[in-house]
């Protein structure tokens, strides 16, 4: 895994956001789209406004989730949101191009079977990029220490138990694993425990699961303070 480490939590979003965008215009120009999907965090959404302001083929990139949680629509607990606030009142993507996760359908399984049909039907179930981020429990996406989500091996989505609260969405590690570029966004002092494990590959926690051989990781210094010297790079 290649990693990144910035100075801070705008300097990780901004270099965030350049990535995305070097990304989707070399996936539009290889293959005439870009499938993205993104997860949610402060920092993430500081990247997504960055983001806005690039100019990008929107007609060309198709939108997913990474995971969400099961509230109705506007909650502030949702990640569409802020992704609503943050990068769709902003830019002009088609509204088909937007793929949000059916969380207020009442059959969540069914629900989940058909958001990995829609992503099968859009994208031939492969993301070019798939944006995550890292809790300081290890998780990421909402593959969280001890779901049964962790062991699904046969569905591109699944539902998770609840968690902080609420039930959650989420992609699963089959389709985290034919993602093109996995995209790693970690920020805070609070992440530095949990960024050392998925840097070495620990397998005991959700993230280090996620395969490294086509990821990148951006961190800021704070979260980056336990990495040895090798495993940081200067952007």
């Amino acid at each position: 895994m290649r990693i990144d480490v910035l100075p801070d939590a705008d300097a990780v979003a901004e270099a965030a956001a350049r990535l995305v965008a070097g990304e989707a215009r070399a996936a539009v120009a290889a293959r005439g789209r870009f499938a993205f999907a993104v997860s949610g965090g402060n920092t993430p959404w500081r990247m997504l406004r960055v983001l806005a302001g690039e100019a990008l083929p929107w007609k060309a990139i198709q939108l997913f989730q990474v995971d969400e949680r099961v509230a109705l629509d506007g909650d502030p607990d949702r990640n569409l949101t802020h992704l609503r606030e943050n990068l769709l009142s902003r830019v002009d993507l088609p509204g088909p191009n937007l793929h949000a996760m059916p969380v207020e359908r009442g059959d969540l399984a069914e629900a989940a079977a058909a958001y990995a049909r829609e992503l099968a039907g859009t994208a031939g179930g492969v993301l070019d990029l798939v944006h995550l981020g890292l809790g300081t429990a290890g998780h990421t996406a909402s593959l969280v220490p001890g779901d049964p989500v962790l062991e699904v091996k046969d569905a591109d989505v699944g539902v998770t138990g609840v968690y902080a609260g609420r039930r959650r969405m989420t992609l699963t590690y089959p389709a985290l694993g034919r993602a093109r570029q996995i995209l790693w966004v970690v920020t805070g002092a609070d992440k530095a425990r949990a960024l050392l494990r998925l840097e070495a590959g620990d397998p005991t926690i959700p993230a280090g699961r996620v395969r490294a051989d086509r990821a990148v990781l951006l961190a800021d210094a704070a979260a980056a303070a336990r990495l040895p010297p090798q495993g940081k790079e200067d952007p």
